[in-house]
């Protein structure tokens, strides 16, 4: 993940194309009443409008010192105020508890075995006191929409990259020109599932979009909201 480091520059142009996650993770903070702990925070873009809008401390973690520097800028131009922390989600230790945690934009995509993700999942359902949710999101692989991307060089809001894709592991290499390069591991719905139950989660909801819509054989996304069971 430290990649990043050299994205960081050109984050806001690379995720321009997403915005219509951020009012669904602010909604998802509003209803909390503890810290929203963001795992791989990156630049701030979902966690400054979280904390302009909802007045949540948030907790912002992520492994790029670049990423969080920017995500620092962000917060002071915004006038707020965000608790950023340097270090790997699959380490994830907090003196307190809270009901919720967020990792928005496909971030634990860039885990690459089953083991990692489980690390994770285990350690945010230790975090979230009892009916603490944890939402995140993921892309649906589709060969069709890979074959369409892969290889050659494109041009995303001004962003030159190259797609690859590498089906025996199930993983995307992108290519950023003069910035690097990141991996993704996809992920299918039953392995999501197969985490949240290891975990002792629930799932709470599958919503096929941002706008909470049912996810079904049309949905490109998969946005998933779990919870620890009890409450507090």
């Amino acid at each position: 993940m430290s990649g990043y480091d050299a994205l960081a520059p050109v984050y806001d142009d690379w995720s321009a194309h997403m915005v219509e996650d951020v009012a669904f993770y602010v909604s998802l903070a509003a209803e909390a009443k503890g810290p929203v702990v963001e795992l791989a925070v990156g630049n701030g873009r979902v966690a400054v409008p979280v904390a302009q809008q909802t007045g949540r401390r948030v907790i912002g973690i992520d492994s790029s010192l670049e990423m969080l520097e920017a995500a620092r800028a962000r917060a002071d131009a915004a006038g707020v105020e965000l608790d950023l922390r340097h270090g790997d989600m699959r380490e994830l230790s907090l003196d307190e508890q809270t009901d919720l945690v967020i990792c928005p934009f496909r971030s634990l995509l860039h885990l690459p075995t089953w083991a990692d993700r489980r690390q994770v999942f285990e350690r945010v359902a230790s975090t979230l006191v009892p009916g603490g949710r944890f939402a995140w999101n993921s892309f649906v692989f589709d060969p069709r929409v890979a074959a369409k991307h892969a290889g050659g060089w494109r041009d995303q809001n001004g962003v030159r990259h190259r797609v690859e894709h590498f089906p025996a592991d199930a993983r995307i290499e992108i290519t950023v020109a003069d910035r690097g390069t990141v991996d993704l591991h996809w992920v299918a719905r039953s392995e999501w599932d197969g985490l949240v139950d290891v975990a002792g989660l629930e799932v709470e909801a599958l919503y096929g979009w941002f706008d909470r819509r049912p996810f079904d054989d049309a949905s490109r996304e998969l946005v998933y909201v779990a919870r620890r069971p009890g409450s507090s």
